[in-house]
Order: structure tokens, then C-alpha cells, then sequence
């Protein structure tokens, strides 16, 4: 028996220094990532950086800033998250209101986790063939559209996991006190789950920041800060793209810049969602 326990105990002891050893490696790599990005982008930001378009030139070394990136990509990121999320919201509530344990849903989830796992240069591919069918020329709609695309399956698998860890307690209550199932997702599901559906929300947009496959081929790239849909766009993704291929150094610091400016912008996004997930969780039963 004291044999017994001894293995049980060291087991135990094997398996929580197996953990904390892979969760130091994760932070290890975070913190090697974000310290480079800082020592080598941090000379190079400036206001200038940030609140002007690039001159002639900007990409050989001249003056200028990222201010086109910047409005591009929350505008392609914006705008996809918002198409994304009228398309979202109706799934996963049909999946989890009127689907159920069916084969439906499964079939449903299944197509989802295939379209997650797509990578996101397919998308652009597919996205790119379009245009040329319609002979449509890549500009901040075309981004969007491609965004869109992209954004479902991680907004819908987000709101769905969300949504099956509320109590199943609680929808039956509703129901039985005479609730339409749409009126007992509305008033009890979207309440319990809330904190979770601005995560994937937000989730789904700091993809549309980072993402620059996508949008090589539809969105382009232009010096100037976009006019209309049928523009075409800067992003922060390729901006950092065309800088770091640069033989020039100074360049080369402003690619890191561009680099620790979309860093910054996905932190706020992570911590903006901490905060209001916190916040929204006072009313959610556990």
C-alpha cells in the first residue's frame, strides 16, 4: 500500500513538473517574441510613424508613416467583424436552440471546424478567383468580403461553446413557465452567455488584424488612406510584409514598428475583452 501511494505521488509530482515546465516554455516564447519586437521596433516609433501616410519613396527608405495601414486594417477588420457577426449570431443560436443533440448540428459543427482549420491563404485563393470572374479589382470591399469568410467558423465555434456551457436548467425553467424557445434564448442564453459572445467577437477581430494572407490578393496595397469600398487598402500584416523584405536598415526598424504598433492594438483587443467579460459576468449564474 505504501509502495502504492509512493508511485501515485510521484506520478502526481512528474505530471506538475511536466506542466509548469510547458507553461514556462509558453510565457518564455511570448516574452522572447514581445522583447524582440520592443528592442528593435521601440527606436524606430514615432508620431510621425503613426500619423502619416507614406511619401515617395517611404518603402526605400523615405518619409513618411503607417497612418494608410493602420485605417485599413481596422477597416477591413472592422467591417468583416461586422458582417461576420450578423451571419454568426443566427447559427449558433439555430445550433444550439433549435438544432439540439441532432445530426444537423453535428454536420454543422463538423463543416465549421473544417472551414476553421482552412488556412487563411486558400481563403485569399478563393476570394482572388471570384474577382477575377467577376472581374472585380482588389480593394477594401473585396478585403472585407474575404474577412467575412474568414471570421465565421472562429465567431460561430466561439459563440457555440459559449452557449452549450450555460446550465440546461435554466432554458427549461423559461420554457416551462411558458417561453417560446426564441424568447427563452433571448432572455436567458444571450444573458448567460454574453461575456463569451464579446470574446468571440473580439476573438474574430484580432484574427482580421493580424491576418495578411487573405487580404494580399483582394484587398492590394495603396499608399493613401481608402475612399470608398472599391479602394484599395493598406494593412499592418503586409506593411510589416514589404518593410522587413527591405535591404534597407532604417526600413527594416520601421517594419518592427509597424510589427510593435499591430502587437499593441491585439494586447488592447486581449485586455478589452478580459475587462468586458469580466464586467458582463456579474449577471451570469454559475
Amino acid at each position: 500500500m505504501k509502495k502504492r501511494w509512493s508511485l501515485a505521488h510521484l506520478e502526481e509530482r512528474v505530471m506538475r513538473a511536466i506542466m509548469l515546465l510547458a507553461c514556462s516554455l509558453l510565457v518564455a516564447v511570448l516574452a522572447a517574441i514581445l522583447i524582440t519586437i520592443f528592442v528593435r521596433g521601440l527606436p524606430y516609433l514615432d508620431l510621425d510613424l503613426i500619423t502619416k501616410t507614406p511619401k515617395g519613396g517611404f518603402f526605400l527608405g523615405g518619409e513618411g508613416g503607417i497612418l494608410n495601414a493602420i485605417v485599413g486594417s481596422l477597416l477591413l477588420a472592422g467591417g468583416g467583424t461586422f458582417l461576420a457577426l450578423l451571419v454568426s449570431l443566427p447559427i449558433a443560436f439555430g445550433i444550439n436552440v433549435y438544432t439540439g443533440a441532432s445530426r444537423l448540428a453535428s454536420l454543422m459543427r463538423l463543416t465549421l471546424d473544417v472551414l476553421w482549420g482552412i488556412p487563411s491563404l486558400v481563403y485569399g485563393a478563393f476570394g482572388f478567383t471570384i474577382m477575377i470572374a467577376f472581374g472585380m479589382r482588389a480593394s477594401l470591399g473585396a478585403g472585407i468580403l474575404v474577412l467575412t469568410l474568414l471570421q465565421i467558423p472562429i465567431m460561430v465555434r466561439a459563440m457555440d461553446e459559449v452557449m452549450r456551457m450555460v446550465p440546461i436548467e435554466l432554458n427549461q425553467a423559461a420554457l416551462s413557465l411558458g417561453a417560446t424557445r426564441l424568447e427563452a434564448a433571448r432572455s436567458v442564453l444571450v444573458r448567460q452567455a454574453l461575456p463569451g459572445l464579446v470574446t468571440a467577437v473580439l476573438l474574430a477581430f484580432g484574427r482580421g488584424m493580424g491576418d495578411a494572407a487573405s487580404v494580399l490578393f483582394t484587398a492590394g496595397f495603396s499608399d493613401r488612406i481608402p475612399t470608398s469600398l472599391a479602394s484599395p487598402t493598406a494593412s499592418l500584416p503586409l506593411a510589416v510584409f514589404f518593410q522587413l523584405g527591405s535591404p534597407f536598415p532604417d526600413v527594416r526598424g520601421n517594419g518592427y514598428a509597424t510589427a510593435l504598433v499591430l502587437t499593441i492594438v491585439i494586447l488592447i483587443i486581449s485586455s478589452l475583452s478580459r475587462l468586458l467579460a469580466r464586467r458582463l459576468s456579474r449577471n451570469v449564474i454559475r
